[in-house]
């Protein structure tokens, strides 16, 4: 009933929207600026959860096939020279300087070792870059979405002060529509930037364990070939 009676007495309503309409128009700019964060971020998130996901699915089903006792020859051929899984791709890159390090003769050609390993250190470098990509949007909007919001609060708070100077009036009719734009700056910042936190920190965490499991199988398949150089 209050909130009623004051929204009556200031002309307006102190809904959600009725807030921003009221707002000014840089505080307006500071809200929309910040949806659209928060949009863009929830977009991401659902992105990387399902491509993390996908990742995930793709390494445990090449590690089955990988150790399932199948010629690496024979899995090579299999998968062609453009694989579509990550695993894949640094497995094929290994082998495919692994092959070219022949000569016509049957021999190796020296630095075989050091070129399979930088080979499949290339493909899990791109590989990275693909995980990785979108959460630098995260970082920066869970970073800056606070301070924007802020910058949206001390504009309303300045903006109520202003109305208060104008009609020399300090009741709540005059404080309430400055104060309730600036808090509302306030709660949009943070909820752009709460998820963008929380989720960077887990997609971060993801990669990085990930990238561990790329680079686990390439010393081990390494660990393979050289065996068979020895031999």
């Amino acid at each position: 009933m209050q909130t009623a009676l004051i929204a009556a007495e200031i002309g307006g309503s102190l809904t959600i929207w009725g807030m921003f309409a009221q707002a000014t128009l840089t505080v307006k700019l500071v809200m929309i600026s910040l949806v659209l964060a928060s949009f863009w971020t929830w977009s991401i998130i659902v992105q990387k959860t399902i491509q993390y996901r996908a990742v995930r699915r793709e390494v445990a089903k090449f590690d089955q096939a990988f150790w399932s006792g199948e010629p690496l020859d024979g899995l090579y051929d299999q998968l062609g020279p453009e694989p579509q899984g990550a695993s894949q791709k640094v497995f094929v890159a290994g082998m495919t300087e692994w092959r070219r390090s022949h000569r016509d003769d049957g021999g190796l050609i020296p630095g075989a070792t050091a070129r399979i390993d930088r080979a499949m250190n290339v493909a899990i470098a791109k590989e990275a870059v693909h995980l990785q990509k979108g959460l630098q949007i995260l970082a920066t909007t869970g970073s800056t979405a606070p301070f924007i919001g802020l910058f949206g609060t001390v504009f309303g708070i300045m903006n109520a002060f202003i109305e208060i100077a104008e009609q020399q009036n300090t009741s709540l009719a005059v404080v309430a529509p400055g104060i309730a734009e600036a808090l509302l700056a306030t709660g949009l910042g943070l909820i752009a930037a709460i998820p963008a936190v929380i989720y960077y920190n887990k997609f971060s965490a993801e990669s990085d364990a990930i990238l561990g499991d790329y680079d686990a199988f390439a010393d081990e398949f390494a660990t393979i070939l050289s065996r068979q150089l020895d031999s």
